[in-house]
C-alpha cells in the first residue's frame, strides 16, 4: 500500500529531528521509493517523481516546503497523518533514513544524478513536468543492486 509524499516526508523529518533540507528530503524519499519498488514491486509513494534540475522531485512536496530554501524543514505537516508506524512503508522509510544518516546532500545528489539513473534518462535541461516512470526507477534499482553485488 502506497503512502503520500507528504506523509512520508513528515516521518523522515521527524526521524531526522527536523534537520533535513528540502533537497535532502526529496532525495531520501526517492531512494526509499526506489528500494521499496525494487523489493515489493509496488510504489512506496503515491505521487510521481519528476526530473528537475536538482534531481527527482515530488512537486506537491516541493511546493509545501519550498519556503525553507536550503534550511532544514520545520514542522509544516500538522494536518498530515504519519504512515502507520507498524507498516512495511514506515519500516522502509526508517531503514533508508538510518542508512543515509551520515550522507551529505552532495552525496545524495551524486547518487540520483549518476549516469544511467532514472533521473538522468528523464531529465531535460530547463523542462519541468517530466515524470520519471516507476518502470525506469525499477530498472535503476536492478542496475544499482547488480553493481553493489560485484
Amino acid at each position: 500500500m502506497s503512502v503520500s509524499g507528504l506523509s512520508a516526508a513528515r516521518l523522515i523529518c521527524e526521524l531526522k529531528d527536523w534537520k533535513a533540507t528540502n533537497l535532502e528530503l526529496q532525495k531520501i524519499l526517492y531512494i526509499a521509493h526506489m528500494i521499496y519498488l525494487g523489493n515489493e514491486n509496488e510504489p512506496l509513494i503515491i505521487e510521481s517523481f519528476e526530473a528537475w534540475d536538482y534531481g527527482p522531485v515530488i512537486p506537491e512536496l516541493y511546493q509545501h516546503v519550498k519556503g525553507f530554501g536550503a534550511n532544514p524543514v520545520k514542522n509544516v505537516f500538522h494536518s498530515v497523518a504519519l504512515p502507520d508506524q507498524n507498516s512495511r512503508e514506515s519500516d522502509y522509510l526508517k531503514r533508508t533514513v538510518d542508512a543515509l544518516k551520515n550522507a551529505k546532500a552532495s552525496h545524495l545528489v551524486g547518487f540520483t544524478h549518476r549516469e544511467g539513473s532514472a533521473w538522468s534518462k528523464a531529465y531535460s535541461v530547463g523542462k519541468r513536468g517530466v515524470v520519471i516512470s516507476d518502470q525506469s526507477i525499477l530498472e535503476e534499482y536492478h542496475g544499482w543492486k547488480e553493481a553493489r553485488q560485484k
